[in-house]
């Protein structure tokens, strides 16, 4: 399912127009861009779905395929998402 896709179903489930799905949705992405970039928590739990957080990984070294030659891969903060209890049943339904 992409964003237009997602969109749509959202219109139809909660009964608004496109445009309101597409506003709700888009404020939803920022309201958790914003949130995991805060220094104060950075994560957003959704109870029954999921939850997203920044994790580092640490800086370590690689492989350049074509090469072979090693290379140094920095280190960087990463979103994880772990799902929540509701949603793992109703996929391994």
């Amino acid at each position: 399912m992409n964003k237009a896709e997602l969109i749509d179903s959202i219109a139809k489930k909660a009964e608004l127009t496109k445009a309101q799905s597409k506003k709700a949705l888009d404020a939803f992405i920022d309201s958790t861009h914003d949130a995991l970039k805060s220094k104060k928590d950075g994560r957003v739990a959704l109870v029954g779905f999921g939850t997203f957080r920044v994790a580092k990984r640490a800086a370590r070294t690689g492989r350049n395929p074509k090469t072979k030659a090693a290379i140094k891969i920095p280190a960087k903060h990463v979103v994880r998402f772990k799902v929540g209890s509701d949603l793992s049943k109703a996929i391994n339904k």
